[in-house]
């Protein structure tokens, strides 16, 4: 049977106590597993501000409703507000998703801080955050995150070397086609990497005439039939899916039901690949229809 594993990102202190729950009841009720990945620190959603002047991130601010989504609350935290510190205001609310039979682990530190300044970030500053969200993680599960994916789908090569060093079993912290060992520089990454291969609601909403209320349609089309490797890994948001796109979401997990696919966590995807017979792949920087900058990709096959 084909899967689909769901990715959950927690970016926000409003996504995680709003958000978090709505998801947990809807999975809960379709019987689907998924993976949550916390931001751990300060919610500095504001300073996303700065990406105004970025290439093409007006433009796709004008076809989602950020504030919507948001909230103008959030949206304020880290310039008119302070930001507050999402693991130590929220640690219940994360135990819950674990308590309810859900796998966790980390998205980031801090969200806005890791996705706008980790592509050029040394090993110093890179290893900081790093460490920030696995001691915070380990402080409030009381055992090492085995999951990362990255804020963004940013990383750096001393991030990738970093999965390894903290002994993540596995990661998703790129966009590609199949779960693969990672390279860069010819050096293998001992982390295997689950990448998104699914588009994200706020990529596909505003293009073509796709719409809120017709968005699922788009992505099931995407998915009528199995990918050559039976697996596909769909990345939804808490401040979306688990907000104002909730009835969106619950209809997806319907029809891909109905398509065939079982729903899945990323503990259960990486248990169906022996790590040893997983093909290496290198990584890359590129871009993704629907998003602006660039973000971590799967490459071509490392045949050396």
């Amino acid at each position: 049977m084909p899967v689909i594993a769901l990715k959950i990102d927690v970016d926000t202190y409003r996504g995680t106590l709003q958000g978090v729950p709505t998801l947990v009841d809807i999975l809960r009720r379709n019987r689907a597993g998924a993976t949550f990945l916390f931001s751990l620190g300060p919610d500095h959603t504001g300073r996303a501000i700065k990406r105004a002047f970025r290439p093409g991130f007006m433009k796709k601010v004008s076809r989602t409703s950020v504030v919507g989504h948001y909230g103008l609350q959030t949206l304020m935290y880290g310039t008119l507000l302070p930001g507050p510190d999402i693991g130590k205001r929220c640690a219940d609310t994360l135990l819950s998703v674990r308590e309810a039979g859900f796998e966790t682990g980390i998205h980031c530190w801090d969200h806005i801080k890791w996705q706008d300044g980790v592509e050029k970030a040394d090993i110093a500053w890179t290893a900081r955050q790093m460490n920030l969200a696995t001691d915070r993680y380990l402080e409030i599960f009381g055992e090492p995150a085995k999951v990362h994916g990255a804020a963004g789908w940013q990383m750096n090569a001393q991030a990738m070397r970093l999965t390894q060093r903290y002994g993540f079993a596995y990661a998703s912290d790129c966009r590609g086609v199949h779960p693969f060992m990672p390279v860069q520089n010819a050096e293998i990454v001992l982390c295997p990497q689950l990448p998104t291969t699914l588009p994200t609601l706020d990529e596909l909403i505003g293009i073509d005439g796709v719409t809120e209320d017709n968005v699922d349609q788009r992505l099931l089309q995407l998915t009528a039939q199995p990918p050559h490797w039976g697996c596909h890994v769909y990345t939804l948001h808490a401040e979306l899916e688990g907000m104002k796109l909730a009835a969106v979401f619950e209809r997806l997990l319907t029809a891909w039901r109905e398509q065939g696919y079982d729903l899945i966590s990323l503990r259960d995807l990486a248990a169906m690949f022996e790590v040893e017979r997983l093909p290496r792949h290198e990584i890359m920087r590129g871009q993704v229809p629907g998003r602006s900058g660039t973000l971590m990709l799967q490459g071509p096959e490392f045949l050396a």
